[in-house]
Order: structure tokens, then sequence, then C-alpha cells
């Protein structure tokens, strides 16, 4: 039989919880930039096989973007290392996109910090950093998830214009969308777009950050759009070993 004290320390303990995480501080959401005549692009659900294309189409800009990727979802995060280092090396930003491309505010608290956890991980053996930003997959939180991520340090990071490249959005269409966006003169933009599509590496980007530039816009990583430091702390790599797998 429960004794009612027993009954009580449950009940308590609950209430506990629930205080607990009712005063827990949120993390950040960022949904634009700060700093006027800035246009952020970024990219998520790599590393994929054009992040070198849109890191030499920068260096044709003279522009930095921001990659936010997956430990294991396109492909595994440890066979695309050169290509993190490279980004890293030519300043471009890497943010956190979890490790598997889970919808967050579907899991709990402890499955929520795994998937960001292994990602750092990762991040920290290949380039040596702990990211500050992180953009949850599909743009999808909770308030779990902002309580994790201000855990974890880190600032949530969504959008002001979306080139429609994951939802099947033709190239002659985003392309469209970028050119009314950059001639309606924004303060700032901070872009989202996919790294795993061919037609945004090749044909979107392209247009865009030339129409960008035009207008007479600088191209910048999400850090730097908003005045902030893109990591918590760096470290040297460490050397690959047995651990750089993803299954």
């Amino acid at each position: 039989m429960v004794s009612f004290d027993s009954l009580n320390l449950a009940t308590l303990a609950v209430v506990n919880s629930l205080a607990f995480l009712a005063n827990a501080q949120l993390a950040r959401v960022i949904e634009h930039c700060t700093h006027d005549k800035t246009v952020a692009l970024t990219f998520d659900d790599g590393p994929y096989i054009y992040q070198n294309d849109i890191m030499d189409l920068a260096d044709r800009y003279d522009a930095k973007v921001t990659f936010f990727v997956n430990g294991d979802n396109y492909g595994c995060i440890y066979d695309y290392a050169h290509s993190l280092q490279e980004a890293h090396r030519k300043g471009h930003q890497i943010g956190s996109h979890t490790w598997a491309h889970k919808d967050l505010s579907s899991l709990s608290y402890h499955e929520v910090n795994e998937q960001m956890m292994m990602l750092e991980d990762a991040l920290q053996k290949i380039v040596g950093v702990q990211p500050a930003f992180m953009r949850p997959p599909y743009g999808s939180f909770n308030e779990n998830v902002l309580k994790v991520s201000q855990d974890r340090g880190q600032s949530v990071v969504i959008w002001d214009f979306d080139s429609g490249d994951s939802v099947g959005q033709s190239a002659f269409q985003s392309k469209s969308d970028y050119n009314k966006c950059a001639t309606s003169n924004p303060k700032n933009v901070l872009a989202l777009n996919h790294e795993t599509y061919e037609p945004t590496a090749h044909e979107v980007i392209p247009q865009a950050m030339a129409n960008f530039q035009q207008k007479g816009y600088k191209m910048v990583t999400v850090a730097q759009c908003l005045g902030e430091e893109p990591y918590q702390w760096i470290q040297p790599p460490t050397p690959r070993d047995d651990s750089w797998h993803c299954s």
C-alpha cells in the first residue's frame, strides 16, 4: 500500500520540477540581423557535396556565409571534415543544426540535449569550436528547446527570408524572390537556404550574391550581422581517430 507521505513526496517532487522549468531561463531567438546593409546567407542540412562550390562563390563576391550543419543527415559529418576545416579557415561561420535533423519540439529535454551535444562533440574534434548559435531543424522549437539551448550557451537562429528550396520551389522562383528582396532595399536580410540542393548552389545563390553586391550590401556571417562572436570558445582540433564515425 502506498502511504500518504509517499504520495505527498511524489507530488512535491513533480511540483518542484515544474517550478524549476517555469523559472529556467530561455535562449534568445534571433529572426533578424541588427547591422544595417548586411545580408547573412545561411545554409542548412550539410555538410554536403556543394559546400565547396558555395565557398568558391563566396570568395568571388568577398562574402562570408554561415553553415548550420548536422552530424548525420545527408552524410556523416566526419566524411566532410576537410570541407568544414576549410570553411572555418576562410572565416565562414559553422553553427549547430543538431545531430540527426530531428524535430526538437517533439523531444524531451534529455533528447534535445543529446542531439546538440553529439553535434558539438563532432565540431570540437573536427574544427575545434563550440558554437554560439543553433538553428533547430525545420525551424521548430518550443520552450523546452529554448531551455536546453540556454543551458548549452547557444542562441536560436531562425530567418526573415526563405529561399523556398526545401519545399520544392523552383530555382526560377527562388531567384525571383531574391531579386524582389534585394530591390526592396531592406535594412538587412537573414536568409534561409539549404546547401544540399544543386540549383541553390549553382543557380540561385550566384544571382543572389550578385544582386546584393550591386545594391551595396555586405554579405556576412550571422555573428557578424549581429556584431557578436560566432563561438563560445575555440581550441585546436583533435587528430582523427576511431571515434570519427557516425554509426
